[in-house]
């Protein structure tokens, strides 16, 4: 039995070493293709880098400042342009606000000129007390209207003088202590707009 098995056994050793050989060449074949890829992808990102390099040594300098410098010009240009027109427009509103600045006082004010205009015609009455009464209506009607627009009294009553707001035109000497400093009368009122005087109260003055 032996004797028979021994020619099977060299056989098959025979076929394991072809088949190792076999697989050893394979490896090899693959190992050199993939080197000679790797060469070639390597000899092909090098020529990339040189035309690159090329380009950007083809970049004239002189060229790229020209360019920026007429980039920056036009820039400039248009600023100024922008500028004048905005300069044209507030000059305009200027003009304008100087000119028709009044227009909403004066349209607040001219139903109260009607009411003027209407007591006026209506002067045939002999009823002073009417008359008197209409005459107060359209007064308050005016002061409201001037509040409307920002305006108001400067109140002087039984307050302290203040040169801010008050105008001292009289001295009013023999008053009580109390009084001293004091308004003791108004004999012109005077008026402030949106918290501005524009007009100081001329007021009498206890000492």
């Amino acid at each position: 039995m032996s004797k028979k098995e021994e020619p099977e056994t060299a056989y098959t050793e025979q076929n394991n070493e072809d088949n190792v050989r076999t697989v050893q060449g394979n490896e090899t074949s693959e190992n050199c293709d993939n080197t000679t890829e790797t060469e070639e992808f390597t000899a092909e990102v090098a020529d990339n880098d040189v035309d690159v390099e090329v380009e950007t040594e083809e970049k004239d300098p002189l060229e790229a400042a020209q360019e920026e410098n007429a980039k920056l010009r036009d820039q400039l240009l248009r600023t100024i342009a922008e500028f004048e027109n905005y300069k044209k427009r507030t000059l305009k509103e200027k003009t304008e606000l100087i000119l028709n600045g009044g227009e909403k006082a004066i349209t607040a004010i001219l139903p109260i000129l009607d009411d003027f205009e209407r007591a006026l015609t209506d002067t045939h009455s002999d009823d002073t007390e009417a008359i008197r009464e209409g005459m107060e209506l359209i007064f308050k009607k005016f002061l409201k209207t001037l509040e409307g627009l920002g305006v108001k009294k400067i109140d002087t009553d039984g307050k302290d003088f203040d040169v801010d707001f008050h105008e001292a035109v009289a001295m009013v000497p023999g008053i009580e202590d109390e009084k001293k400093g004091k308004v003791i009368d108004c004999i012109q009122t005077g008026y402030m707009l949106n918290d501005k005087v524009i007009r100081h109260a001329k007021v009498a003055v206890g000492t």
